[in-house]
């Protein structure tokens, strides 16, 4: 089930950015042996990714509860929105961070 759920998140465009974007600097860190960075790396991506699903989960079952708009429905959903715009920020914060290092810095 884990699965189907991962599957059904990642035709989020979004989420699918994220894990490419996430895989290409895991693999860099991977093969520079950047091992400090590589577990900052996959921790900012599970972190991104469990509150996008988690976000789903929500927003799914709000849309099954109760399909109609209502401005309670509509602050559950903004409020689970808003969990993951601070997870993508850190993430973000990363991801920056990460890449000068790996990358442009040349310090691993």
């Amino acid at each position: 089930m884990a699965w189907q759920g991962l599957r059904f998140a990642l035709r989020d465009k979004g989420v699918a950015y994220t894990l490419v974007v996430s895989l290409i600097l895991l693999a860099i860190a991977f093969t520079q042996r950047a091992w400090a960075d590589l577990e900052l790396l996959l921790v900012a991506t599970a972190l991104v990714l469990a509150s996008e699903l988690i976000n789903t989960a929500i927003e799914e079952l709000c849309d099954y509860v109760q399909p109609e708009a209502t401005p309670q429905i509509g602050a559950t959903k903004d409020i689970a929105a808003a969990g993951v715009g601070v997870c993508v920020l850190a993430w973000a914060g990363v991801i920056l961070l990460e890449t000068w290092r790996l990358l442009i810095s040349g310090h691993s």
